[in-house]
């Protein structure tokens, strides 16, 4: 008793979206199992009319157990594909309410959802050109040889005494062959 106590007072602090989608399509966790029919109502005619008169009322179409409104549906009769019942865009929002609510792992699958989207981002990668092991990124010719640059500079700064002591020594650039650039 304690725990549907539990789950109407989570259900009445849920906004009205998530209020709506859950009523519409409870997850099948939750969902009370329908009661199973009689086998001598279940008529036996076959699935396909063989029979030209054959209406498609008097066709035997055995119920979906649970349709995901999230992912596209095919249907039974036609074989045609239906759009799934929510855009990626709204699933998204749904995701992301129900993720701050506490309740995403109630939604059926998507491929929005968090555990998805780590999935395939452990799976493909940041599919950025150069970032796989071993790669590097092309980058612009600055970018390219600044490593190289600042060593050089580095070890410019660390010879300039004895340069310095070498200028002076000299007499201000007299003898000197090779000019520090």
């Amino acid at each position: 008793m304690a725990l549907n106590s539990q789950h109407i007072k989570l259900a009445k602090s849920l906004p009205p979206r998530l209020i709506r989608f859950f009523a519409r399509y409870p997850p099948p966790s939750i969902q009370q199992p329908h009661p199973q029919l009689p086998q001598d109502s279940i008529s036996t005619a076959p699935t396909t009319p063989s029979d030209p008169n054959t209406t498609i009322s008097d066709i035997n179409i055995p119920p979906e157990p649970y349709q995901n409104p999230f992912a596209s549906q095919r249907h039974p009769i036609t074989q045609k594909w239906h759009n799934p019942i929510f855009s990626l865009r709204r699933q998204a929002d749904l995701v992301k309410l129900a993720r701050n609510h506490g309740v995403e792992e109630l939604l059926p699958f998507t491929v929005k959802g968090t555990q998805e989207r780590l999935r395939r981002r452990e799976e493909n990668g940041l599919r950025v050109k150069g970032t796989g092991v071993g790669q590097k990124v092309k980058g612009k010719g600055w970018e390219r040889t600044l490593k190289g640059r600042l060593a050089k500079r580095k070890k410019a700064m660390i010879e300039m005494p004895k340069l310095v002591q070498h200028w002076k020594e000299r007499g201000h650039g007299r003898g000197i062959k090779k000019w520090p650039k």
